[in-house]
């Protein structure tokens, strides 16, 4: 049977893949959306554990592509929950009508260039499935969970889940005796609900992450009025930031004031919570005292938060803060003070093994029912890496990146010609609003393949030198400052034999958009076409 043919294909039904496949109709292209789901969402639509939601407030994690669309849709949170996302994402397909060009239960396993044809055959499933002109890789930044090397982790006999794929039905916690491994993002929104239902909750805790109160509540709707009414201004705003994200940025250094008037701002930001909470002044990331001083303060926070004087430095952590990801949560360290909570810091008491029916660790053993995996990530190029991608030469993008990445842009790669990705590394990310930055590099993506179809280009591939003097551009503007001397997920420290180079681009979603801009109006210099 004739494989079928397309101008594009979309790997992924997330945010990314929905405007994009909304952008290429626009186009007149022939597009199709493989997605290894059973419905839309990405992120929104797999991570389903209790007390997931999003850090960036709702108003702003939402597309802007169109007006209509921003003031029809009411959320009634200030953070949504992952369901009010997922139904928002369902709205989306539905109201664009997109689903009719998304294939699910579609997970692509290669990609290979056919050098003679100038296409791309596409292997979903493990079979061949269709050809494509252009491939656009929009399969996230967090999307293929990291599982820990743990002896015995297979012989459990009670339930394993990974946050990262919670079960749609959900998991059976009540009188449960459950463990937790991991203190990341996702074990800090979940511990609080996971503890509101088990028998006996056991939290084993590698690296404690700092996290801000979110302070969240049901939707402000005068707020929301006031937001809705100039939108466009607010969202203009937000771009000119580092993180993508509206807010109150004070680009005074921290030292330059009293140690009172330090307190009273980091006061007035834990108050306000959120992610902006690192905005107080202009050299947290910058100044190891100014750092220190934020840190301590968010320790004395946790300290007066739990009872128990010993758990509470063991939930402090040491490192800077803002090194890692801040995490935003509700009522995560006042869980700790419910009598059948309990904390074991892995650093001191080591995971051993796990048997059939129990956590050992540090000699002690933990006899349980349910053990969930919250480890987080193979972020950035996990999802990539987990596809046999095939450019010119038969050269492999797994093996390519075995030392660690590189890109240009986060866009594209020498050798891979008419493949494109999106918010992949060497662009802002996750550093920032991921649904503007999003939106920013669709609409790159779209504006370069109307302007190859308006000069009758065929291929589009990144110069080695454009790439080359990018991924060194990303990874000095990485080094200045303090955020590259933690560990880190940016760097892939996460997983175990990962290359440790730092992925995003640091230097803020203003910057990058301008360099997109000059590239484009530039005639897309540092990209090749034929």
């Amino acid at each position: 049977m004739t494989q079928p043919h397309y101008d594009l294909a979309i790997i992924g039904a997330g945010f990314a893949g929905m405007y994009l496949l909304h952008r290429a109709r626009s186009l007149g292209l022939r597009a199709r959306v493989f997605e290894a789901g059973t419905g839309v969402g990405g992120t929104w639509y797999w991570n389903r554990y209790p007390g997931a939601r999003c850090d960036i407030e709702s108003l702003q994690y939402s597309y802007q592509f169109d007006p209509t669309l921003e003031q029809e849709w009411q959320w009634s949170e200030r953070y949504s929950p992952q369901p009010e996302i997922l139904r928002y994402a369902e709205h989306v397909a539905d109201r664009y009508d997109l689903r009719p060009d998304i294939q699910f239960d579609s997970r692509l396993t290669r990609a290979a260039l056919d050098e003679e044809n100038g296409r791309w055959t596409l292997e979903i499933n493990g079979a061949g499935a269709a050809t494509s002109q252009y491939v656009v890789m929009a399969t996230g930044c967090l999307s293929v969970p990291n599982w820990p090397k743990i002896d015995g982790l297979e012989r459990f006999a009670g339930t394993v889940v990974h946050t990262a794929l919670w079960p749609h039905d959900g998991v059976a916690l009540a009188d449960k005796r459950v463990a937790v491994i991991g203190t990341g993002s996702s074990a800090i929104q979940s511990i609080p609900h996971i503890a509101a239902q088990a028998r006996e909750l056991t939290v084993f805790q590698r690296t404690p992450n700092y996290s801000i109160p979110a302070h969240n509540g049901p939707m402000d709707k005068n707020h929301e009025r006031s937001v809705k009414a100039e939108y466009q201004t607010m969202r203009a705003r937000a771009r000119k930031t580092m993180g993508g994200i509206d807010g109150v940025y004070n680009q005074q250094p921290s030292m330059d004031v009293s140690a009172e008037e330090r307190l009273a701002a980091f006061e007035q930001r834990w108050a306000t919570g959120g992610l902006t909470f690192m905005g107080a002044f202009g050299d947290l990331m910058l100044n190891p005292d100014a750092n220190s001083a934020l840190a301590e303060f968010v320790r004395d926070k946790i300290r007066s938060a739990v009872d128990d004087p010993e758990v509470a430095e063991r939930l402090c952590p040491t490192n800077i803060i803002g090194g890692k990801r801040l995490c935003v949560d509700s009522d995560y360290y006042a869980t700790y003070n419910r009598e059948h909570v309990k904390l074991v810091d892995v650093r001191e008491h080591p995971i051993e093994r796990i048997t059939e029916t129990a956590v050992v660790a540090g000699g002690d053993t933990f006899e349980i029912d349910v053990l969930i995996i919250a480890t987080g990530f193979d972020a950035m190029t996990g999802a990539l890496t987990a596809v046999d991608i095939r450019g010119r030469d038969d050269a492999s993008l797994k093996e390519r990146w075995a030392d660690g990445p590189s890109s240009y842009l986060g866009l594209a790669m020498a050798d891979f010609p008419n493949l494109f990705t999106v918010t992949g590394p060497g662009s802002p990310s996750v550093f920032t609003n991921m649904l503007p930055t999003i939106e920013q590099h669709v609409d790159w993506i779209a504006a370069c393949l109307g302007y190859m179809a308006e000069r009758g280009y065929r291929h589009i591939e990144a110069t080695a030198e454009a790439e080359t003097a990018w991924w060194a551009h990303v990874q000095e503007v990485a080094a200045v400052g303090l955020k590259s001397t933690t560990d880190s997920w940016y760097l892939g420290a996460n997983v175990s034999g990962k290359a440790r180079v730092f992925m995003p681009y640091y230097g803020g979603f203003p910057a990058y958009c301008q360099k997109c801009e000059q590239v484009a109006a530039n005639q897309y210099q540092g990209f090749r076409f034929t």
